[in-house]
């Protein structure tokens, strides 16, 4: 888990560098998100799941990271059914805002997984699916879903970079 957990932070690393606030909000088209939006919600989404198994909070709130974004959504807005405004909202003027979020986060996850042990992998973490979620299903369905963003994210920045 580690190390998939790592993967996405190297894309991560790799998909802002060098990109200035316009090329973060850029959409391919008026209904597409940016990259800002998908590393800022890739990173909501690690930061929510991770933290709710944990039992900590958010490093979003708890390291003030909601007030330096700005972003015109409340505190626990990770971007799930975001519209195509919403999406155009998330404009971020420094790229090492999203770098240093997604560290943040990146140690906080790695922290939570150097204690799990096998049988913790098991556990019962949401009663809210059918069948019920366990600590393991729900790490990969983040590692899941944050890798699939970034993959996202390094396309659109291909595509940016060849204009």
């Amino acid at each position: 888990m580690t190390d998939a957990f790592g993967r996405v932070r190297e894309i991560i690393r790799d998909v802002v560098e060098g990109l200035d606030a316009d090329a973060l909000a850029e959409r391919l088209d008026p209904e597409a998100n940016s990259i800002g939006w998908l590393v800022w919600h890739l990173t909501r989404v690690q930061d929510d799941h991770v933290a709710d198994v944990a039992g900590r909070e958010q490093c979003w709130t708890a390291d003030g990271w909601f007030d330096r974004f700005g972003l015109p959504f409340p505190p626990g807005d990770i971007g799930y059914g975001h519209s195509s405004s919403d999406v155009a909202a998330v404009r971020v003027s420094d790229p090492e805002l999203l770098v240093g979020y997604h560290e943040a986060v990146y140690a906080q996850t790695v922290d939570y997984i150097a204690g799990i042990t096998d049988p913790d992998l098991d556990v019962v973490v949401d009663e809210s699916w059918n069948p019920p979620t366990t600590l393991g299903v729900r790490l990969v369905s983040v590692v899941g879903d944050t890798m699939q963003h970034a993959g996202q994210a390094e396309f659109i920045r291909g595509i940016l970079l060849r204009r």
